[in-house]
């Protein structure tokens, strides 16, 4: 049974930084994609970035191309998610997500398999 727990979010103020973690348990991963997606209220969730675990590849949702960065430690089996030069609307919850085949260019929720609880992030102005 594949578990994603994220953990570290919480409220900053604008400018400031926040750095996500993703345990996963379960399986190997190590022919998995892991992504971090956002939810705000009232809006449908949306990709963040995405990792290959195997190799270390990276994608990035254009609205945060040069803030976040998402990198994985294989010996913690752990997911992060540095968020530097947080904006306000970047506040949602954020979860983990991992899938077991496809590109990492498919970014559709849809195409990931497993989700965990998601952690809140706020940002002040």
């Amino acid at each position: 049974q594949v578990q994603l727990v994220e953990s570290g979010g919480g409220l900053v103020q604008a400018g400031g930084s926040l750095r996500l973690s993703c345990a996963a348990s379960g399986r190997s991963f190590s022919t998995y994609t892991m992504g971090w997606f956002r939810q705000a209220p009232g809006k449908e969730r949306e990709f963040v970035a995405a990792i290959k675990w195997s190799g270390g590849y990276t994608f990035y949702a254009d609205s945060v191309k040069g803030r976040f960065t998402i990198s994985r430690d294989y010996v913690q089996n752990t997911v992060y998610l540095q968020m530097n030069s947080l904006k306000p609307e970047d506040t949602a919850v954020y979860s983990c997500a991992a899938r077991t085949r496809g590109s990492i260019y498919h970014i559709a929720p849809s195409e990931y398999d497993y989700w965990g609880q998601g952690t809140q992030v706020t940002v002040s102005s």
